[in-house]
């Protein structure tokens, strides 16, 4: 099977890179931006070598996962770029549900996978990690803003020695091709890119991101650097900050960092 794009996605104008192996589609995304590549298209492969996530981490790939970025130059500021990844999140979510829901048919099992997403970047299932985004900008010709999303799915294999624990979708019994996650991921997408609107639509995504969430309520550690804030997940703020509130009563924003849920929180905070 070969990658293609959704008939959304296609209608829409999105166009499609496909590689057998690649170091790192975000990296070929901007290489490309910054030699005039304008999008929106989307760059995938199941074997990326030299991927990264958060904070130049390494993101383990092995091979039959989807690795994904999606390229798109705009006219906004960073600040407004950055609540896009709510509207990747929300894609990635729903992406997943509809593929669980379809194995689950094919196969005549009952649909009973859950997908969380973990603030900022994350999406869960039985706590666990399963899939991770990262967005990266920088400003190219014309002073407009290349925004790449990178979109990475446990599809075939979780890493092991993560620092949180992770687990692929052949582990949940989903059986699914990456290249089955990526159709339905670039027909999401657009939904969702849609509800964006160059940051106008964040109110509404911010909504159906809290409905969807992990951990709200929940006791909560961030790890952000040196510091450590501990408290209780609260809500989003309107710029897409976790918001926790503290023993004392306090409502901090958090605008990064690394977060602990329950038990783990405690430990992520000593």
């Amino acid at each position: 099977m070969t990658f293609s794009l959704g008939p959304r996605a296609t209608s829409s104008g999105y166009r499609l890179a496909a590689f057998d192996s690649i170091g790192s589609t975000n990296a070929e995304a901007l290489m490309r931006a910054r030699a005039g590549e304008t999008g929106p298209i989307w760059l995938v492969t199941k074997a990326q070598t030299a991927g990264r996530g958060r904070r130049q981490r390494a993101w383990v790939a092995p091979y039959g996962n989807l690795a994904s970025s999606i390229l798109e130059v705009i006219d906004t500021s960073p600040g407004v770029a950055a609540t896009l990844s709510f509207a990747a999140g929300l894609a990635l979510e729903s992406a997943l549900k509809a593929v669980s829901l379809e194995a689950c048919v094919r196969s005549s099992g009952s649909d009973d996978v859950t997908f969380r997403l973990k603030w900022p970047n994350d999406v869960l299932a039985g706590g666990r990690k399963l899939a991770g985004i990262l967005l990266e900008a920088e400003t190219v010709a014309h002073d407009r803003l290349a925004v790449v999303v990178g979109i990475g799915v446990n599809v075939a294999a979780a890493p092991d020695g993560m620092p949180n624990a992770a687990v692929s979708l052949r582990d949940l019994g989903i059986d699914i091709g990456a290249e089955d996650v990526f159709r339905a991921l670039s027909e999401a997408w657009v939904e969702f890119r849609d509800v964006w609107d160059q940051g106008r639509g964040f109110r509404s995504l911010r909504r159906l991101w809290l409905d969807r969430a992990a951990g709200v309520g929940q006791t909560v550690s961030v790890q952000s650097g040196a510091s450590t804030i501990s408290g209780r997940f609260d809500t989003l703020d309107d710029d897409g900050c976790l918001i926790v509130m503290t023993s004392d009563g306090k409502r901090v924003a958090v605008s990064a960092g690394d977060v602990y849920f329950g038990t783990a929180a405690s430990i992520g905070a000593t």
